[in-house]
């Protein structure tokens, strides 16, 4: 009886560390170009100390300012080249497990750049972005371009001239979302959710004065609808596909060679995505409505950011920003996904760790350097608007629990999102193992 009980605990054990081991550091099956994914340590190594050599002895050393960038590069460089050894690869295995590996490096680094920042007051920030680009000192926040001016006036013209680059960036972020969260009943509460967010810190926020053709129609029905639905569609078209990968050894033609190196950068396979299940915990429920609230709170610090020190949307700085945080952001929603849907991972991953935190800083790094701007805050709007985030996020998350208890009552249980779910008996019978443990 002691045996039983002991090697059920070890089972236990090692089902929660490979639950989370899969999320974390995801190991690469059915290596077909053993080259590319052994060792190479003592070849980074001398490589290393060639550009080490190279950048301290050979190049010109006049120019001090040259000196500093070269400096930081290099050690940038080499925090990426740790990364690659030391890191985890994380839930995703394509294109390699080594980009995601500098993708984690990235993260710290610009982590660790927050932090720095939060240290510093707001003149010393203003002179580093100033030594990065010295052509901000000519620009001010009230440059920015006006969104809700003459709002009568609704011509196709002037319909044409808010449709810039910016609402094709909308429209690929929104379907960069559709992806990531895969369920359209979040999708929705999100966008809904970030209206009312622009409504609540217009008073802040120039830029979130809007139109309500512009607000309603372009931006949620447009942008935001026409992005979901892509990218819904696309996630439907990935699972639905057969995935059976064949080594690139083993294929005789020049094309056919092209074509799967090509098809290293599409998804080793597409599982459906169901965060919610009709008798899914209120553990889970709070998660959910936790996602929702945190996705808002970055998407305010962009904005933030960005009024707070002065940069122009089309800024080289911003767009980097949006871009990394884009790509840590994948990794992340996955392995939140994982620790809060699968019962036998007891912790969150290491990248969606780096990235809370990094939430967090961004958010500190606002309130710290824009106090004057935050002095202005008119707090009834920030609670009303902090009660109606609340209310919507929580009535969504409860609203799509009871469409599928209501589904699965009919007899289907394909989840809000088009891609297909598991059948109504396995949901039972994942829930019954869920209650169980």
């Amino acid at each position: 009886m002691e045996k039983n009980s002991k090697g059920k605990s070890n089972t236990s054990s090692r089902s929660r560390f490979d639950s989370f081991n899969t999320i974390n550091e995801k190991p690469v099956d059915d290596i077909s170009l053993e080259a590319f994914y052994t060792p190479h340590s003592i070849s980074a190594l001398a490589i290393s100390i060639a550009i080490v050599i190279y950048f301290a002895f050979v190049r010109d050393t006049e120019n001090v300012e040259n000196n500093i960038w070269a400096g930081m590069l290099c050690c940038i460089f080499f925090f990426l080249i740790i990364s690659v050894l030391a890191f985890p690869n994380g839930p995703f295995t394509r294109p390699h497990p080594a980009v995601w590996r500098v993708v984690f490096g990235m993260s710290v680094i610009y982590l660790m750049g927050c932090l720095f920042f939060l240290f510093q007051n707001y003149q010393t920030v203003k002179n580093i972005l100033l030594w990065f680009d010295p052509s901000l000192k000519d620009f001010h926040i009230d440059m920015d371009k006006e969104y809700g001016v003459n709002c009568s006036d609704i011509t196709p013209e002037r319909i044409w001239g808010h449709i810039d680059v910016f609402a094709l960036g909308h429209y690929l972020g929104w379907l960069f979302k559709a992806i990531l969260i895969r369920h359209m009943g979040i999708l929705w509460a999100i966008s809904f959710m970030w209206e009312i967010t622009e409504i609540a810190f217009a008073h802040l926020l120039p830029n979130f004065i809007e139109c309500w053709w512009d607000a309603l129609i372009l931006d949620v029905l447009i942008c935001n609808g026409f992005g979901i639905w892509c990218g819904l569609k696309i996630c439907e078209k990935l699972e639905m596909r057969e995935y059976k990968w064949v080594s690139i050894r083993d294929i005789h033609t020049t094309s056919g060679k092209i074509k799967r190196a090509m098809l290293q950068f599409t998804p080793e396979s597409w599982t459906s995505v169901r965060w919610l299940d009709p008798k899914c915990s209120y553990m889970r429920v709070f998660a959910l409505c936790q996602l929702v609230l945190f996705w808002q709170t970055s998407e305010l610090n962009t904005f933030f950011l960005k009024h707070v020190f002065e940069l122009p949307a089309s800024h080289p700085l911003v767009s980097a920003r949006l871009i990394l945080i884009g790509v840590i952001v994948a990794p992340s929603v996955r392995q939140y996904y994982s620790y809060v849907t699968d019962t036998t991972c007891k912790r969150v991953g290491t990248q969606c760790w780096v990235y809370g935190c990094i939430m967090v800083s961004e958010a500190l790094i606002c309130i710290k350097h824009g106090r004057e701007l935050f002095e202005r805050t008119q707090a009834i709007n920030i609670i009303v608007w902090l009660m109606v985030q609340l209310v919507i996020s929580v009535a969504c998350v409860i609203g799509c629990v009871m469409w599928h208890r209501a589904g699965l009552a009919r007899g289907n249980s394909r989840d809000l999102s088009p891609v297909k779910s598991v059948a109504g008996a396995k949901i039972l019978f994942e829930n019954s193992e869920e209650k169980e443990d």
